[in-house]
């Protein structure tokens, strides 16, 4: 292990919580500037059904009849010790209201994760063994193609394709197994498509390197010369960009939801943000930026134990060259 390793993980652990608390400060401003008063909007609101014992309550917790900055410094100093706060909508604990819908999210985005991962491997190892005259460019528009479709089309196509016209799933079984599957497709194809990208140039690169040309010499098969020599020096960057997909993964999933019917972290974003719910639409928001923030740091820790010819500076670790590394 490198030497520099302790202070450079220190170092990035501190800059993850600094990042952190930055960005639940700046989602508690954005959300306090939004128009309306939740206290009228939804704690008066006679559908709720709070008694004005409970609106005192709430408005002394959350602080709401006090200036902002005191506001912020009692939601964060929660926050740092786990409390999420109450719903202004339902009076139930926030971490509880999470807590029912989150694993229908993580099902979904782990899902599509599997699906993204699946489609790179198959478009990168078509580009390396595919003839160009059956198809080896059309494999490479692929990521591109990709990236261009929303994951709401995809999903609208495939709800048309599958389940109205081949009925293979039921759109009102939105949480069956098959209605999953569909919808991992459509979040996984625009995700599969950063992956490929850089896994497809990095196997480009590592084709054209001596050993890969002794291996072909040696006569070693196709599979065995991808899977041993070519797929894991290409799949350092991966770790990097996987991480970075996370956000879209999170974000994805919201429209996803919405798009197939699901029940999860995007419908109670949409209930939250129609009936003004701060407590909660800040809970959420801070831990998707949790969740990727740990995820980044995640990734940072691991890629200069994969690879040791990983530089490490002041920022994101830094791949050397080879003929730097070969000297070090």
């Amino acid at each position: 292990m490198n030497r520099d390793y302790p202070t450079y993980a220190l170092r990035r652990v501190l800059q993850a919580v600094i990042v952190i608390l930055l960005a639940y400060v700046f989602t508690f401003l954005v959300i306090s500037v939004l128009p309306g008063d939740p206290v009228t909007s939804t704690l008066r609101n006679p559908q709720n059904g709070f008694t004005e014992e409970q609106i005192t309550r709430l408005v002394s917790y959350y602080g709401l009849d006090r200036p902002v900055y005191v506001q912020l410094w009692e939601s964060l100093s929660r926050f740092v010790t786990g409390d999420l706060g109450v719903s202004l909508r339902t009076n139930l604990p926030v971490s509880r209201m999470i807590g029912e819908v989150l694993p229908s999210t993580l099902v979904l985005a782990a899902s599509a994760l599997g699906v993204a991962l699946v489609l790179a491997l198959a478009i990168g190892f078509g580009t390396q063994y595919v003839p160009r005259r059956y198809g080896q460019g059309v494999l490479r528009a692929f990521p591109s193609l990709f990236l261009s479709v929303p994951n709401f089309v995809i999903g609208l196509l495939l709800i048309n394709l599958f389940a109205f016209g081949l009925g293979l799933f039921r759109v009102i079984d939105s949480e069956g197994g098959a209605a999953t599957f569909f919808a991992a497709i459509a979040l996984g194809i625009p995700v599969s498509a950063q992956v490929a990208e850089v896994l497809i140039t990095n196997l480009d690169h590592e084709a054209r390197q001596d050993y890969a040309s002794v291996a072909r010499s040696r006569g070693l098969g196709q599979g065995r010369l991808f899977l041993r020599h070519l797929l894991k020096p290409s799949s350092l960057p991966v770790v990097t960009v996987l991480a970075l997909t996370v956000g879209e993964l999170l974000g994805g999933a919201v429209i996803t939801e919405t798009v197939f019917g699901r029940t999860g972290i995007g419908s109670l974003v949409e209930v939250s943000a129609t009936t003004q719910d701060l407590p909660v639409l800040q809970a959420i928001v801070s831990l998707a930026a949790v969740v990727f923030v740990l995820v980044n740091l995640i990734a940072d820790l691991v890629y200069p134990l994969l690879d040791p010819r990983v530089r490490l500076g002041g920022g994101r670790p830094a791949r050397r060259g080879r003929a730097e590394a070969a000297v070090s």
